[in-house]
């Protein structure tokens, strides 16, 4: 029996937002770049599928949507890019992290930085994980699965 791929919601218009699934679980990829968005649901769609997804293009949009449904299921993970507009990856991750009901979520940082700067910077504002962006996408899928693994499993 074949599985059901999981429901992919792109919220860039967060007032289009609707209220996920109360019984079903979530994962939040927030990146401002509308490709690397497309390639991170591709290997996330084959590689997780009892998951509910929401993507969003930026770190704002996260906290209004982490602000608005704060009594409703969390989401499992959030995946977070790091060079973002407005408020960046680590402003983000500094804000969710100092929340006591947002803490316990795992966040991934998924970048394209390598820089030793950035990451220890990452772990230090209390990121779970910090990885520099595959460059195909099959090492997305790769990546995905491990995450998937490590962190969901």
């Amino acid at each position: 029996m074949a599985q059901k791929k999981g429901t992919v919601r792109n919220f860039l218009d967060f007032q289009t937002l609707p209220i996920l699934s109360m019984n079903k679980q979530y994962i939040i990829i927030v990146d401002d770049d509308a490709d690397d968005r497309e390639i991170i649901k591709y290997a996330c769609t084959d590689t997780i599928k009892d998951h509910e997804y929401v993507f969003l293009e930026d770190g704002e949009k996260l906290l209004e949507y982490m602000h608005q449904y704060q009594n409703e299921t969390r989401p499992s993970l959030i995946i977070l890019d790091l060079n973002m507009p407005g408020k960046d990856g680590k402003q983000i991750l500094s804000e969710l992290k100092s929340d006591e009901r947002y803490r316990p979520i795992p966040i991934i940082i998924l970048t394209t930085s390598s820089s030793e700067n950035d990451k220890t910077a990452s772990y230090n504002l209390g990121a779970n994980c910090f990885i520099t962006k595959p460059d195909t996408f099959d090492n997305m899928v790769q990546l995905i699965k491990a995450i998937a693994k490590l962190w969901l499993q």
